[in-house]
């Protein structure tokens, strides 16, 4: 895939996940003796390009395939990468559109959110600002933040969530699901409604 730093739109890439960052060796500092003998204490070197990204590109849509599979798709405005970081990770600060495969390749779940990033060597997204998420059967998942860890193949918050099924909505703090957003659970919940009423109707909640 070209990379572009100048910020040219981006056209359509297909990448491994697990070749999609290089990490940098970083330098270290160390003291360095004075004249007199003694050791001078020395900070530590302000490196401008630590706090820049090593890529910019714009206009993204990109497939992402992980043993060889496609696995989602990544549509944003901007896409940065940080590899000098620890960790390093991607970032999708104007927003990002996801879509992810099964393995015959249907979409099981859209997400979108306000911002996202993307920590590689953990295979985490961290997802925040106006979270939704919408799986196959058609519930809807609304939040501030939202983790999809796809190492442990679960996505989970510890904020408030409102889920939209076809007859009812629920809603509370806390919640964790599968990847395919079949199977969960909210924790702390603060009552079940129907869709076209407002009225809590039960203080438990858990995903079909």
């Amino acid at each position: 895939m070209n990379h572009n730093r100048n910020g040219r739109t981006g056209r359509k890439h297909r990448i491994p996940a697990s070749a999609a960052i290089a990490v940098w060796a970083v330098a270290m500092l160390v003291s360095i003796p004075s004249c007199g003998g003694k050791k001078q204490d020395t900070a530590a070197a302000v490196n401008e390009s630590d706090s820049l990204p090593d890529m910019r590109t714009l206009g993204v849509t990109t497939l992402v395939s992980d043993s060889g599979m496609i696995r989602y798709k990544i549509i944003a405005d901007e896409w940065l990468v940080y590899s000098q970081r620890n960790p390093p990770f991607w970032a999708f600060e104007k927003g990002v559109y996801l879509e992810k495969f099964d393995t015959l390749f249907h979409v099981d779940a859209s997400i979108k959110a306000d911002t996202a990033y993307y920590y590689e060597p953990k295979k985490l997204w961290e997802l925040r600002g106006n979270v939704h998420i919408q799986s196959q059967r058609g519930d809807k998942f609304d939040t501030q933040l939202m983790f999809w860890d796809q190492n442990k193949e679960k996505i989970y918050s510890d904020k408030f969530i409102r889920i939209e099924q076809t007859d009812k909505v629920l809603t509370g703090y806390g919640f964790e699901s599968n990847q395919e957003m079949t199977e969960y659970q909210i924790y702390n919940n603060t009552g079940i409604f129907t869709v076209e009423d407002t009225a809590p109707a039960d203080t438990t909640a858990q995903g079909r």
